[in-house]
């Protein structure tokens, strides 16, 4: 089977918590408008093996980010395992994921002040 032909439940499901406060003091009215933009600017970024779930973090006690694959829960060290299949680190993954949405939130801030 070729990587881009895995079924989305196989893939690893990356579900990242934005904090509303990072759009500034009207975050919280924003964060929801601004995460379905951030969701569809990453949804190609290694779709081969990735789904991208981009929320809200209304609940600070909550994980900012949180793995599955095969509907259940993984571990940091089981989603470093499942990343280096694809060749990927996984504190470079993320750290690109951080650096893209530090990117996304300049864009979306510069495009609805």
């Amino acid at each position: 089977m070729k990587v881009s032909q895995l079924p989305k439940e196989k893939k690893l499901n990356v579900l990242y918590r934005v904090e509303p406060g990072c759009l500034g003091p009207d975050g919280p009215e924003r964060i929801e408008d601004f995460c379905q933009f951030a969701e569809k600017e990453v949804e190609d970024l290694d779709a081969d093996f990735v789904h991208w779930d981009i929320v809200p973090r209304f609940d600070k006690t909550l994980p900012e980010m949180e793995y599955k694959a095969l509907q259940k829960r993984l571990t940091h060290e089981q989603a470093a395992k499942y990343l280096s299949v694809f060749e990927k680190d996984l504190d470079e993954f993320e750290e690109h994921l951080h650096e893209k949405l530090g990117v996304l939130i300049e864009n979306y801030l510069g495009r609805t002040n």
